[in-house]
């Protein structure tokens, strides 16, 4: 039984994925322990997402955008009005293709309850098969893989967004995630900012399912031709956070980009002018890239 009760928001991205949302939602809906809000960020989706969210009512908040500007601007937005319009005490942050199972926020309820002091949780990912997510798998601090054995809270650098818990007050302390990040790697970024000032946390009893078409990992070598310009926000992105880590994490994510380079160079993939080209386009505009983070002001501090 969870004493003293916290209260939480969601707060889940979307663009036009109607079929998973529905389910995403759905499941936020029935958790054992209730959201006080479920914040809903569509990037300009098609008519159908809008209708399903609009018929919705109360039962969500709807911030529709403009214009499509990527999940990190998304999650930027989404966690501004999760400060500014709510007093919530934590924010659970998610993608439009995670099913909550109907206890993982309960899971992570009770893990604060016992150690309060952290800056982000992060849940268990798995795919439909029940097998770990292979998108969303998590080190040890040492660096190596947590298995699929693990039943142990354990201390992480990073997470994605697939299924975080986020305090209120380290959001107001960090920031917001850097919107010119677009996609890929604002999540990394924004976990390893959190974890700098309070360590974050696998909680492995709080459980999800990412519920991608493959369970496969993000790899240029093997993404189909079509996927190949996206990988610039990727490499991009790295070279960006990779500049804020101390000096041997630094120079192993620098390098990273060269052995994916080499080993495109001399393999028998498809495109591969192409993605050599993305990689070298990706990693120039790195060394420049100097985007800005946004701070945010909580008019509910007491």
């Amino acid at each position: 039984m969870i004493q003293n009760q916290k209260k939480v928001s969601a707060v889940i991205v979307t663009y036009n994925r109607l079929d998973l949302l529905k389910q995403s939602i759905e499941a936020l809906l029935k958790q054992d322990y209730k959201l006080s809000h479920i914040i809903v960020v569509d990037n300009n989706s098609e008519k159908d997402t809008q209708n399903y969210l609009e018929s919705l009512g109360n039962q969500i908040d709807y911030l529709r955008l403009p214009e499509n500007i990527g999940g990190a601007g998304g999650f930027n937005r989404g966690i501004r009005y999760f400060v500014e319009e709510t007093e919530d005490d934590f924010l659970w942050i998610m993608d439009d293709d995670t099913i909550a199972h109907p206890d993982s926020l309960q899971a992570f309820m009770e893990y604060q309850q016992q150690q309060p002091d952290f800056s982000f949780l992060a849940s268990k990912v798995l795919w439909k098969d029940g097998s770990l997510a292979k998108m969303n798998l998590m080190g040890y601090m040492n660096g190596r893989r947590i298995p699929d054995s693990e039943n142990h809270v354990v201390e992480i650098r990073n997470a994605t967004f697939v299924s975080l818990l986020l305090a209120r007050d380290v959001i107001v302390e960090i920031g917001l995630p850097i919107v010119d990040f677009f996609i890929w790697g604002d999540d990394i970024e924004y976990t390893e900012r959190a974890a700098r000032i309070r360590p974050g946390y696998y909680v492995p009893s709080s459980q999800v399912t990412h519920a991608t078409k493959a369970n496969v990992g993000s790899s240029l070598l093997n993404d189909s031709a079509d996927r190949t310009p996206r990988y610039f926000y990727h490499y991009r992105n790295k070279m960006y956070y990779a500049r804020q880590r101390k000096l041997y994490r630094k120079l192993r994510a620098e390098v990273r980009p060269w052995l994916d380079y080499f080993q495109i160079l001399f393999s028998n993939t498809e495109n591969k002018k192409e993605k050599l080209a993305i990689i070298r386009k990706g990693v120039k505009a790195g060394l420049k890239f100097n985007p800005n983070v946004e701070k945010v002001e909580d008019k509910h501090l007491k």
